[in-house]
């Protein structure tokens, strides 16, 4: 199909960099082949809205801008039927913002010009979870102006065996994110981590893993900070409602009801 679309369209152009890994393909791409002024992402199983583009263009106008994201729908078979949805920061990224729950979500929602790409050095190619978080810290680290778009342009399917569904992985791979953000002069604080751990809380809702693993991390974010883990009162405790009834509640239901 690209190859198709790529003899009708010489704008369109395929490169290969099978099995290496999807920080090795960004790379690939970013580094060695991306001529143009803004990079943008796309992951295999996610879709950007009709209407990302334009809307990126119109946010790149303004030359301080050097990366921007916007909302995402999250789906498991039918993007129609989204009903969770992210939100955007009204204040421009940070570092202290990344050390608690990453707004941008996934790679597929951010564009970012390619001198500020360059400056990062691209992906670290050794990490296979949260190697994105840990790139957004050094993009923003090296001085990124990173702006929200309060726009759903990206749909983000959801999968129980995808990278980013292991959540103890994940857990393990805000590690190395700690330490680059240590480079920078930042560390996270018990709030950061509370507010951390509620995000694996409620991705463990939504991906319905196991009766214990929600409550589990519910439980660790309040212990560790309860003004982090309810500084949004309502996400707080709609996921900790979730963490309680999920042992007892069918897990088709708990994710209906507590994943939003």
């Amino acid at each position: 199909m690209l190859h198709a679309a790529s003899a009708q369209d010489p704008r369109i152009q395929v490169y290969q960099n099978a099995g290496k890994g999807p920080s090795s393909a960004r790379d690939f791409g970013g580094l060695f082949f991306a001529n143009c002024e803004i990079i943008a992402f796309c992951d295999a199983d996610d879709i950007w809205g009709p209407d990302k583009l334009s809307q990126l263009a119109t946010c790149f106008a303004d030359p301080k801008v050097d990366a921007a994201f916007g909302k995402i729908a999250f789906f498991q078979d039918d993007p129609v039927s989204a009903t969770t949805f992210s939100t955007v920061p009204s204040s421009p990224l940070s570092i202290p913002m990344l050390l608690g729950e990453n707004p941008v979500c996934t790679m597929s929602n951010i564009a970012v010009r390619n001198t500020a790409f360059m400056r990062t050095g691209g992906f670290d190619e050794t990490m296979v979870h949260n190697e994105d978080l840990e790139w957004l810290i050094r993009l923003v680290g090296t001085g990124a102006h990173v702006v929200g778009i309060d726009k759903c342009q990206t749909w983000y399917r959801t999968s129980r065996y995808g990278l980013s569904a292991d959540l103890r992985a994940m857990q393990r791979g805000r590690e190395g994110a700690i330490r680059t953000a240590a480079t920078f002069g930042h560390a996270p604080n018990r709030q950061s981590d509370a507010i951390f751990l509620r995000y694996l809380s409620r991705r463990a809702l939504r991906l319905g893993q196991g009766r214990l693993l929600p409550l589990t991390f519910a439980l660790q974010g309040i212990l560790r900070s309860p003004a982090g883990f309810f500084n949004a009162p309502r996400r707080g405790l709609a996921t900790l409602a979730g963490a309680l009834l999920a042992p007892v509640l069918p897990a088709q239901l708990s994710q209906h009801l507590f994943s939003r």
